[in-house]
């Protein structure tokens, strides 16, 4: 019982070690990568019982049920469905030991307890998550955007007085462009160019 509070007291029961890019293919998170899309690991978290993967497309949480089971859940958060927000990182006291990475990613708010030693490294995790979320804002406007003229030009027409086939390739064409727009123009899925800038490995 002893043992157990000093442990919680001191911050040893589930302290997270930031993984070098040397030992990636020996984590779990790994073997769920998708590699034919040329997914690859730019930061990597690893505790007792998780991993917490940050990839160029998406986020995995490799969620274990105890240190000492070998089952595993794995929870895949791709960048382009699911937004960032909320990242910040609470330093360490004077007896902790450790410090904590939050953010949310949709609704789903984590809190990560990771050695005070990788504080240097965990700063660059911040700033890429947190220009991360602020790209995607930036794509909810302009999805926004996008949806609010679809309604607008719509509005234009007068379906009784037009010719129906004119209509309907104007609509096929109004359509094409809004697709373009909100799915490709403004969804990034792949944000290896932001991790590139401020991960220093």
């Amino acid at each position: 019982m002893f043992k157990k509070f000093a442990a919680e007291a001191f911050g040893l029961s589930d302290i997270g070690v930031i993984v070098p890019p040397t030992d990636y293919d020996k984590v779990d998170a790994d073997d769920y990568l998708f590699h034919e899309d040329h997914e690859k690991i730019f930061f990597l978290i690893k505790s007792k019982k998780d991993e917490y993967c940050f990839t160029n497309l998406s986020f995995i949480h490799v969620d274990g049920d105890s240190a000492v089971s070998s089952k595993r859940s794995i929870r895949r958060y791709p960048w382009g469905a699911y937004s960032v927000h909320g990242v910040s990182i609470e330093t360490a006291g004077t007896i902790d030991l450790d410090v904590e990475l939050k953010f949310s990613i949709g609704e789903t708010r984590l809190s990560i307890d990771v050695r005070k030693s990788f504080l240097e490294a965990l700063k660059d995790i911040y700033k890429a998550l947190t220009s991360i979320g602020h790209l995607q804002a930036r794509e909810g406007k302009a999805r926004e955007h996008a949806f609010h003229c679809s309604t607008v030009i719509g509005s234009m027409y007068k379906i009784n007085a037009a010719d129906p086939e004119a209509v309907t390739r104007q609509y096929m064409s109004l359509l094409d462009a809004l697709n373009t727009a909100v799915i490709d123009r403004h969804t990034t899925r792949d944000f290896g160019s932001v991790f590139e800038k401020y991960i220093h490995a």
